[in-house]
C-alpha cells in the first residue's frame, strides 16, 4: 500500500517515483521533463548541453520538485551503459523512461544520402533506444509499475519522398518498442508503449516545414500532457501507440 497521502496522489501521482526523459532540454522532451516534475517525479533529464539542463532544473525546482542533471550525448553506448549502473548505485530502480531524443536526418533522395548522416540518423533515433532499452531494463522491472514511452512518428506508416533516414528510424522503433512490450508482458508489472505526437510547435517540425505558421500548430505541453498520462501507474495498456493528433490509442495491423 503506498505511503503518499490520497489528497497528494491525486495532485502528484508521480510523487516518490524516478522518471528518465532523454532529449530533455527543449521541444517535447523540456515539457515532458516539466509535466513529470509537476507530478511529483524526480526527473532524471538526459541532454547534450548542460547549460539548457541547469535552465531545466531550475525549472523543475519552481515547480516544486528535483532533478539530477545528465550531460550526455546519447550515441555514446558506453556512456548509456554506466548510467544504467549509476541510478541503480543512487536509486534502486526506474520507474519511468521517456526515449524522446531525436534528429530530422537529411531529407533528400535515398541515393543521395550520406553515410555518414544515415549512420547518424540512426545511432540517435535508433540505437540509442535500444542501448537505453538493454541498460534501463533491470531498473524499470523493479519498480512497482514500470512505464516506458518511446516516441514515434506519423512518418513510421508513410514512404513519403525524401524522408527516408527519418521514417526508417522511426518505423523500426516501433517495431523495437513492440518486440520489447512483448517481451515483458508476461513477468513484469513493466508496460511499453509508443506516442505519435503529430505536428507540434517544434525546432524540427520548422525545420522539415520552414514555411509552416507555427502557430497553428499544438504547443509541446499539450503533448507532454498526453505522455505523462501514459507514465502513470494507472494506466494498463501495452504494446499501444497513442496518436495524439487523434487522441485515439491504436492498436497494430497486419498489411493486408
Amino acid at each position: 500500500m503506498s505511503d503518499i497521502p490520497v489528497a497528494d496522489q491525486a495532485a502528484r501521482p508521480l510523487a516518490g517515483r524516478i522518471a528518465l526523459v532523454t532529449g530533455a532540454t527543449r521541444g517535447i522532451g523540456q515539457a515532458t521533463a516539466l509535466a513529470l516534475a509537476e507530478a511529483g517525479a524526480h526527473v532524471v533529464a538526459v541532454g547534450r548541453t548542460s547549460g539548457a539542463l541547469e535552465e531545466l532544473d531550475d525549472r523543475i525546482v519552481k515547480a516544486g520538485s528535483t532533478a539530477t542533471l545528465v550531460p550526455l550525448d546519447i550515441k555514446d553506448g558506453e556512456g548509456i551503459d554506466r548510467l544504467g549502473g549509476a541510478l541503480y548505485e543512487r536509486f534502486g530502480k526506474l520507474d519511468v523512461f521517456v526515449g524522446n531524443a531525436g534528429v530530422l536526418g537529411p531529407m533528400t533522395p535515398l541515393a543521395q544520402v550520406d553515410p555518414k548522416e544515415w549512420n547518424d540518423t540512426l545511432a540517435v533515433n535508433l540505437t540509442a533506444n535500444w542501448r537505453l532499452i538493454r541498460s534501463l531494463d533491470p531498473l524499470l522491472r523493479l519498480s512497482t509499475a514500470g512505464r516506458a514511452v518511446l516516441v514515434s512518428s506519423g512518418a513510421a506508416h508513410k514512404a513519403r519522398a525524401f524522408w527516408g533516414p527519418y521514417a526508417v528510424t522511426k518505423a523500426a522503433v516501433e517495431v523495437l518498442a513492440r518486440t520489447w512490450a512483448a517481451e515483458v508482458e508476461n513477468i513484469s508489472s513493466l508496460k511499453v508503449n509508443l506516442i505519435n505526437p503529430g505536428p507540434i510547435r517544434t525546432r524540427m517540425r520548422a525545420k522539415a516545414f520552414p514555411s509552416e505558421d507555427a502557430n497553428t500548430l499544438p504547443a509541446p505541453e499539450e503533448v507532454a500532457q498526453a505522455i505523462l498520462s501514459l507514465c502513470l501507474p494507472s494506466f494498463e495498456e501495452t504494446g499501444r501507440l497513442y496518436d495524439f493528433p487523434t487522441r485515439g490509442l491504436k492498436g497494430f495491423a497486419v498489411p493486408a
